[in-house]
């Protein structure tokens, strides 16, 4: 398709990106590359922060679809999607329930366990929670970290009883209640999927190496230490299993689009256990998305232009609401 019919199927195109969680600083890198690679396609494509411009500003801009290149609050979480219904703005990713309880980690866990699928034993801790009895239920070392955020922001490994006082302050600066779950030694993949539904597809798998198994924020985004085996080093068993259950726990939550599904592989009986899910994936040069759209012979390019396809409203379909 040339670019003069691209400009004339989606019209004009806002990018949003930036925003106000604690996420901004990556959804910047993000957005600039999503922007980029839509207008080398000739899409008429243009920039929106909402840190900077309001809600009346978006409506003014008419755009006839957007991509959503926020992550976390304000972004990822359902909040933007309900105003984007409310301005009837088709806009790419989840609906609102699938965003918001995606964003929700213990909301999560609860429903991929309704649907037997597996997650690692949790616990949820505030300010009147015995810390030192945590470890008696999830062993040790085990993982505090806010169920709100994103980016492996305010996330404590604990190996020590003395160190949960700590590990629970840090993550309490995010939310009033923090989680807690059972460490789970061995393997990290993540399964990326496309569409929605039936059509709902997973890419290749990803495997990440990070520095002595510590896969935070520095890692994740700004070293070249952390190693990506993209298709993963796996079995065909194991590599189909993977892809069922992270197709399964996108489809759990009625997410489409896109999204990407964390999983870790427990070394001592090979038992797969789902983390997390990212509605709102990263879209940097370090961002796990496109390594397996490129695994899958999909460009950067073309995987944001596949994205910016399924822009839709939601709940006027009866999906989302």
């Amino acid at each position: 398709m040339n670019a003069k019919s691209m400009a004339v199927e989606f019209g004009k195109v806002g990018v949003l990106f930036g925003g106000r969680s604690a996420e901004r600083e990556v959804s910047l890198m993000s957005g600039s590359g999503v922007l980029a690679a839509l207008r080398s396609k000739g899409i008429d494509a243009h920039p929106f922060d909402p840190a900077e411009r309001t809600l009346a500003d978006l409506a003014a801009e008419k755009f006839d679809r957007v991509f959503i290149a926020l992550h976390g609050r304000y972004g990822e979480d359902g909040t933007l999607q309900g105003a984007l219904e409310q301005l009837g703005i088709s806009y790419t990713g989840s609906g609102v329930m699938a965003s918001a309880i995606g964003m929700d980690k213990v909301y999560t866990k609860l429903i991929w366990l309704m649907h037997g699928l597996p997650t690692p034993k949790y616990a949820l801790l505030d300010s009147d929670t015995d810390l030192r009895k945590v470890p008696d239920q999830l062993g040790l070392p085990l993982i505090v970290k806010p169920p709100h955020e994103g980016s492996t922001i305010g996330i404590t490994k604990v190996s020590e009883i003395s160190g949960m006082r700590e590990a629970y302050d840090i993550a309490a600066k995010f939310d009033d209640v923090v989680l807690a779950e059972e460490f789970i030694t061995g393997r990290e993949f993540t399964v990326a999927v496309l569409g929605r539904g039936k059509t709902a597809k997973a890419l290749p798998i990803a495997e990440i190496i990070a520095p002595e198994g510590n896969y935070d924020y520095q890692n994740k985004y700004f070293t070249d230490d952390t190693k990506y085996l993209c298709p993963a080093p796996l079995d065909a068993q194991t590599a189909d299993e993977f892809h069922r259950i992270a197709v399964e726990a996108y489809r759990a939550l009625d997410c489409e689009g896109w999204g990407r599904v964390d999983i870790l592989l427990r070394a001592s009986d090979n038992k797969p256990f789902l983390l997390e899910i990212n509605t709102s994936p990263g879209m940097t040069s370090h961002s796990l998305v496109p390594m397996a759209a490129r695994a899958a012979g999909i460009s950067y390019e073309d995987l944001c232009v596949e994205i910016l396809r399924s822009a839709s409203l939601k709940i006027a379909k009866g999906k989302g609401a």
